[in-house]
């Protein structure tokens, strides 16, 4: 389909440049964002502050579900930076001009290598190397020999799905964006542009539940708090 326009391409063309030119950007974004919610903040919030405040209840009340409230809000920062700036970066491939990184292996790898580092970090923390790992035996001694090598495999898919996941759903938004706008460039992009987003922020909500799950199960949650 030959060189998509970017803004970030009049500097150069370099596939790493512009992946790592709209990753960068993304960020900043959501710092912007982030410092617009936090400049003025007001016991009765409005504009920016608001809808920031309304996303972090969303946010908590998803991983309350899953893990219980005081998990749920002592892992808040970090699944709620992971769903803006996944969004961000989902969403800004939609606009002519820019390129989506997170339709980059290299980023949502990243993002799915540290989610497994740090939840997996938690469950050593908290519980010890031996009690940590020794839940992956299972509740059935005799068939610790099976199921150890299971979970540590399951473990590791959990790299693959996150990765793999955001990459494609993402990859294939933006190739079938191109085709739109090349078939009929104008008046019918609109209604691809509102499904794109949509689809943006399933991708990012699939992410944070993803990551309150795993979270949820090394640090064993298993009593949901009334």
């Amino acid at each position: 389909m030959g060189e998509v326009f970017t803004f970030f391409g009049l500097l150069s063309q370099d596939h790493d440049f512009l992946f790592l030119s709209h990753m960068i950007l993304s960020a900043v974004i959501a710092m912007l964002i982030a410092r617009m919610a936090m400049k003025n903040l007001q016991v009765v919030p409005q504009g920016a502050q608001n809808v920031m405040e309304a996303y972090l209840q969303g946010v908590w009340k998803m991983g309350a579900d899953v893990m219980g409230r005081a998990h749920a809000r002592k892992y808040l920062p970090l699944v709620a930076t992971l769903g803006i700036f996944i969004f961000i970066a989902n969403v800004i491939g939609i606009i002519p001009g820019f390129e989506a990184p997170s339709a980059n292996l290299n980023m949502t790898l990243a993002l799915a290598l540290a989610v497994f580092v740090y939840y997996n970090f938690e469950g050593i923390r908290l519980h010890g190397v031996i009690n940590y790992f020794k839940h992956f035996m299972g509740p059935v001694w005799w068939l610790a020999w099976l199921m150890f090598p299971v979970e540590i495999v399951s473990h590791i898919s959990r790299i693959v799905s996150l990765s793999f996941r955001l990459f494609g759903n993402i990859k294939g938004d933006d190739m079938f964006l191109a085709v739109i706008l090349m078939l009929t460039p104008w008046v019918l992009p609109l209604i691809p542009f509102a499904l794109l987003t949509f689809g943006a922020f399933l991708q990012a909500f699939i992410f944070m539940m993803l990551t309150y799950v795993y979270i949820g199960g090394a640090v064993q949650a298993d009593h949901i708090e009334p």
